[in-house]
């Protein structure tokens, strides 16, 4: 079957070759060439949808923006216990600012001392007495294993934790570390790691105990921080000596430059932990090293040298 379409499109060409070949003159032959191109257009419109408008561009559907494409979790969705427990743990933040007995303090078998550790409250919670102090580690000491806390303790408040303990019969070293706890029975210590607070005794059933310095800790300040004015720059040491008992000790400071102290006599009537200090000033005009250091030499009653502790000087 012929196709009309290709049949009309091949008479219209045929008429247009015609005009043109017997010379008909431009404005006949441009009318009849406008015919033909119009019945060609409409030739080829031939079955085509009947609706004359023009199509309009094609819609390209938008993206939901991405922010609402992520889900959202429903606050229910989170367990109510969970959150509670963060809470709960909010309230469990201490520090410890000083305790009594110094560790190592000699006793005699069975002997009762009252602990005291003064704890300050770093939370954003009030502790009533619903807190309690509870038995962690080590030796127990005579004591019971929960105590209800002493006072209403609001934060940065401090309270005192005293404990009566009582030294086990038999010589040695013991020790006995304790926590805190929430009402909801969340266990805490002091500090950043929640460590334990603890006291640490030796038992000696000798008469005469053979007393002794336990430990020297010694450090260097500068002041000025930093920088070089005024024209003297101060060096500070402390030296700190820990005894476990009454007893006399001799010491003296040694430094680098030669410039010691003389024999310092000292007599404690029991276990105590005392500051002692130098002071070593240096000008502008002083050598520039990191050499200089501080010593602290026992001297009795039994001799030792412990570490040098060096500190640096640059004033450029």
């Amino acid at each position: 079957m012929l196709n009309p379409k290709k049949y009309l499109l091949s008479a219209l060409l045929i008429l247009t070759l015609t005009l043109t070949a017997c010379g008909a003159d431009g404005s006949t032959q441009e009318s009849t060439i406008q015919t033909a191109v119009a019945l060609t257009v409409a030739a080829q419109n031939t079955n085509q949808p009947a609706s004359a408008e023009t199509p309009s561009a094609p819609v390209i559907p938008t993206r939901t923006p991405y922010q609402l494409e992520t889900p959202t979790l429903p606050s229910a969705s989170l367990p109510t216990q969970q959150q509670g427990s963060n809470q709960k743990f909010e309230c469990a933040k201490a520090s410890i600012l000083d305790e009594t007995i110094l560790d190592g303090t000699i006793f005699k078998p069975g002997e009762q001392f009252t602990k005291t550790w003064y704890i300050t409250n770093t939370s954003a919670c009030v502790w009533d007495s619903n807190y309690k102090i509870v038995f962690w580690s080590g030796n127990i000491l005579g004591g019971g294993y929960v105590y209800n806390l002493p006072q209403v303790t609001g934060p940065g408040q401090t309270v005192p934790i005293s404990l009566i303990l009582t030294t086990p019969e038999t010589d040695g070293t013991y020790r006995s570390e304790w926590k805190l706890q929430t009402p909801d029975g969340i266990n805490f210590g002091v500090g950043a790691y929640s460590a334990s607070f603890y006291t640490e005794v030796v038992v000696s059933s000798a008469v005469n105990p053979e007393y002794s310095i336990t430990s020297v800790d010694l450090y260097v300040t500068r002041d000025p921080l930093y920088g070089c004015q005024p024209a003297n720059i101060t060096y500070t040491a402390y030296a700190t000596i820990t005894t476990n008992g009454p007893m006399e000790f001799e010491f003296r400071w040694l430094q680098q430059d030669g410039n010691n102290s003389g024999i310092q006599f000292i007599k404690v009537t029991s276990a105590s932990q005392q500051t002692f200090t130098r002071v070593w000033k240096l000008g502008r005009t002083a050598g520039q090293n990191s050499n200089r250091w501080f010593q602290i030499v026992v001297l009795s009653p039994v001799n030792k040298s412990y570490p040098k502790v060096g500190f640096e000087f640059f004033c450029p």
